[in-house]
């Protein structure tokens, strides 16, 4: 897993990105195992989508809601299960849950969001100070998932997390990637223009380019630059500059990760191991490329919340396939557990999604899926929503429940996107008389959604009014 490699930087999704991307090595995961087109995180930001992918719950379950928070080391997790059950677990790179991993018979952690070069890595003995390794933190976790690897115990089944800190800002890269893509020219999104709040509708301004501009002339070496500038530049210009630096950036990154994961695949291939092997690439949620005119993540639009996720497995998985199905980041540990035959556990709230990667997807599977994000700011309110096949209607409710950023509430707000003419989301249409009927029902079926997955409020008497009568 990496943290906000999103899915228009894989090569495979197709993003307007997809002919510059070099990523050989996803691709071929792609082609020998599936690809889901369609997996969700159910509230968008690093800590809480580990933890929900961990505990196969939701923040408001699991308890883990904000970048604040930590994961109760005696929470049931899917290491711990298999680790119960025979398995050799080993975690290395990135955890970003801040107490001491537990279900791992080994583990060699970032602190928090750990650094790129020459990281220091956290196990059991030198925790908590940990101990620098030179190189580049991609090929350092690389090494040592190796090592992991080849120092098991060859007759017991093992599982290993090996997560990356790429592709997350300041979106670092090696030496050996600094002239990739030096003379292209990065095509652009068709929203990159959009300058809040003309022409769209959006009712937030969320993380602009500009900010990101500032940053890169702040503090240009943090970037992986001698210097960068946008003096004279005019508002368009700038944010041009800016998104090329900005990708390109991006895009290095992410060829390290590739890269990265090319050395696991041939090891597997080495040791005869890849036919027996499940081998999963995720990251842990999506990233804006300049769509809408942003960066960062944390909103319910689609660059944000879609989770790229190729998984590939011989003996049961056809090769070069594409799922359609809903599925969301609280499905990945009844899957796994699912593979290795460990019951799944009733307070787990996803559903194995094996059958549908066999092309046999369930009859009653979900058409639907609920979101909700917490860290309320001004310029990205706390909300919640649903999205169905066709449709997605967002409730920013705009309040301070849960460690956001201490700002004042916002008023509460609506948008509404036809996914299907509109799949860019381009256009807020909760307004428009054409979609009223649609709106009222979708209401209605997100408290329902809201209701069945247990997110009551009953806690934060301020929700009362802002809910009441929502859905009626």
């Amino acid at each position: 897993m990496s943290d906000d490699h999103t899915s228009q930087t894989w090569g495979i999704y197709g993003s307007i990105l997809d002919e510059t991307v070099r990523a050989p090595n996803i691709s071929r995961l792609s082609e020998e195992g599936a690809q889901l087109m369609n997996s969700f995180a159910t509230n968008s930001i690093c800590t809480p989508s580990r933890a929900t992918i961990l505990t196969g719950q939701y923040s408001h379950k699991n308890r883990v809601y904000t970048l604040s928070d930590r994961i109760d080391p005696e929470k049931q997790t899917f290491p711990t299960l298999f680790q119960q059950n025979g398995y050799q677990t080993g975690l290395i790179g990135k955890w970003h849950l801040k107490t001491r991993p537990s279900g791992f018979d080994y583990y060699n952690v970032l602190p928090g969001q750990g650094r790129y070069f020459d990281p220091i890595l956290r196990d059991s003995e030198t925790w908590p100070e940990g101990k620098a390794y030179e190189g580049f933190t991609a090929d350092v976790i690389t090494d040592h998932s190796i090592e992991w690897l080849e120092q098991r115990e060859n007759k017991k089944p093992f599982l290993l997390l090996t997560h990356f800190k790429a592709t997350h800002e300041p979106f670092n890269y090696p030496e050996r990637f600094d002239t990739l893509y030096a003379n292209t020219e990065i095509p652009e999104p068709e929203s990159l223009y959009n300058f809040y709040p003309e022409d769209t509708g959006r009712t937030f301004e969320g993380q602009v380019l500009e900010i990101l501009g500032r940053r890169f002339e702040a503090n240009p070496e943090r970037y992986s630059a001698d210097e960068f500038s946008l003096e004279g530049l005019n508002k368009k210009e700038a944010r041009h500059k800016t998104y090329q630096k900005f990708v390109k950036d991006f895009l290095r990154s992410g060829a390290a990760i590739d890269e990265n994961i090319g050395r696991l695949l041939d090891y597997l291939d080495e040791k005869g191991l890849a036919e027996n092997t499940i081998v999963i690439y995720t990251a842990d949620q999506g990233y804006f490329m300049g769509e809408h005119g942003l960066f960062d993540k944390r909103m319910m639009y689609e660059e944000s919340i879609r989770m790229p996720f190729v998984i590939r497995y011989p003996q049961e998985i056809k090769p070069d396939t594409k799922n359609e199905d809903i599925i969301l980041n609280t499905d990945f540990a009844p899957l796994l557990l699912d593979y290795a035959g460990i019951p799944i556990p009733e307070n787990m709230q996803g559903r194995s999604f094996r059958a549908n990667l066999a092309g046999q997807t369930p009859e009653a599977w979900r058409q639907q899926m609920y979101y909700r994000y917490w860290m309320h700011e001004e310029h990205r309110p706390a909300h919640l929503g649903i999205r169905t096949k066709h449709y997605k209607l967002i409730y920013f409710y705009g309040q301070n429940l849960e460690g956001g950023y201490a700002d004042g509430p916002t008023a509460p707000t609506w948008e509404f996107y036809d996914l299907k003419n509109d799949p860019k989301e381009l256009k807020n249409v909760y307004n428009s008389s054409e979609y009223q009927d649609e709106i009222k029902k979708l209401k209605k079926q997100m408290m329902q959604l809201k209701e069945q997955v247990g997110d009551s409020d009953e806690q934060y008497p301020v929700m009362d009014s802002l809910l009441r009568n929502i859905g009626e």
